[in-house]
């Protein structure tokens, strides 16, 4: 850039990825990875505009919310406008941080929604049986071993995790009727069933304010002049862990343990993408 180029800057964020989850490629978002590139892109430019770019299946309830509060605080610190743009998926987490942008757009293809709350797991206890293991747990605590997937499953666990499950998805959403006071088009019991829509579909329901990408919509917004900045997160991946003490890593464990828990996790992430057919 030219010293006297006059040109609006716009800072992008790109969130790539699922919220709160590693793999070993690419870790999850968290606040803790976001929170330096979001306080550059709230301050790297005089223009009103900060645009985030989104492309998450979802993730963690907890680290969403922090994303979403901490876009929020700088927003209201800095006196910039967020504009949010959905790329394949903007769904549950996901849609949960692209509420703090003051628009959402989307692309007609882009999976949108899925405002709800999901556990999973497995159950192990009768493979143990069949196997003649005998699984041995000790606690203090009646409830420390809730839902522990190599013992029979108890419906007052169950009942317990649906009560936890309904007060997070009570917060999620309140704060999207609260982002989007005035602009949904749907039933309670529609929007917030856990569906999802394409992009065209959320436009109608009101989960989005347009059909666009971030360049065509920050031309529309600052002039055909303006330039977009990318903020980088800088989140290290596999190669940055293998690059630790030979032998070690960083916690002193054996690092065929961390792969292979990166491996689950990957295979975790993998599942949460499939649901929608990415």
């Amino acid at each position: 850039m030219w010293p006297f180029d006059k040109s609006p800057v716009v800072p992008v964020l790109r969130f790539n990825g699922p919220i709160g989850m590693a793999s070993p490629l690419r870790p999850g978002l968290s606040i803790a990875a976001l929170a330096e590139p979001l306080e550059k892109a709230f301050t790297l430019s005089k223009c009103s505009s900060v645009a985030i770019v989104i492309n998450s299946p979802g993730g963690s309830a907890a680290q969403s919310h922090l994303i979403y509060q901490r876009i929020r605080q700088l927003a209201d610190e800095h006196k910039k406008r967020v504009s949010v743009f959905s790329e394949d998926v903007t769904a549950s987490g996901g849609y949960f941080i692209a509420v703090a942008g003051d628009e959402i757009y989307a692309d007609p293809s882009s999976l949108v929604g899925s405002i709800g709350v999901v556990s999973k797991s497995f159950g192990f206890d009768k493979v143990l049986k069949r196997l003649e293991v005998e699984y041995r747990v000790y606690t203090a605590g009646t409830s420390k071993n809730i839902l522990d997937p190599f013992l029979p499953e108890k419906p007052e666990d169950v009942a317990r995790l649906k009560e936890i499950q309904s007060h997070i998805h009570d917060i999620f959403i309140g704060i999207v009727k609260e982002r989007r006071a005035g602009k949904l088009k749907a039933p309670d019991g529609e929007l917030f069933s856990g569906a999802f829509w394409a992009g065209a579909m959320a436009l109608e329901l009101g989960l989005v304010d347009g059909i666009g990408d971030v360049r065509s919509r920050m031309r529309e917004i600052h002039g055909p002049k303006l330039k977009l900045k990318l903020v980088p997160l800088q989140r290290g991946g596999l190669l940055s862990r293998l690059r630790r003490l030979p032998g070690t890593t960083a916690a002193g464990g054996d690092p065929r343990l961390a792969l292979a828990d990166d491996l689950v996790s990957a295979m975790e992430i993998r599942a949460l993408w499939s649901r929608y057919g990415l």
